[in-house]
């Protein structure tokens, strides 16, 4: 219950620390901070990316497995499924990265 106030505390923090540099900088410093923005988002957007496709890839094998479990004679069908499944989400991962690789090469 207290970690979306934590969340959102720490990004406030964060926006109090930066915006003065941001404000206060000279014309020639703001690129820098521009840079290190998107270097951060990419970062991250990356980092949440590869958390959640882990996530969801270890679901995925864990139905599969328990499925196999039950019903060892489905595996054909089920491994099909499976593997369909894991690309579709590897393929967001895979997305993120390449939209990292866009913010970072922009600037």
């Amino acid at each position: 219950m207290k970690k979306p106030y934590i969340t959102i505390l720490l990004a406030m923090l964060f926006l109090l620390i930066l915006a003065p540099a941001a404000f206060a900088a000279e014309a020639g410093a703001l690129p820098e901070l521009v840079g290190l923005g998107v270097a951060l988002g990419a970062g991250l957007g990356i980092g949440f990316a590869a958390l959640g496709g882990g996530i969801g890839q270890g679901l995925a094998v864990k139905g599969a497995v328990e499925g196999l479990a039950r019903n060892p004679g489905a595996s054909g069908k089920l491994m099909t499924f499976m593997i369909i499944g894991l690309a579709m989400i590897e393929s967001l991962v895979i997305y993120a990265l390449v939209i990292s690789f866009l913010l970072v090469f922009k600037i």
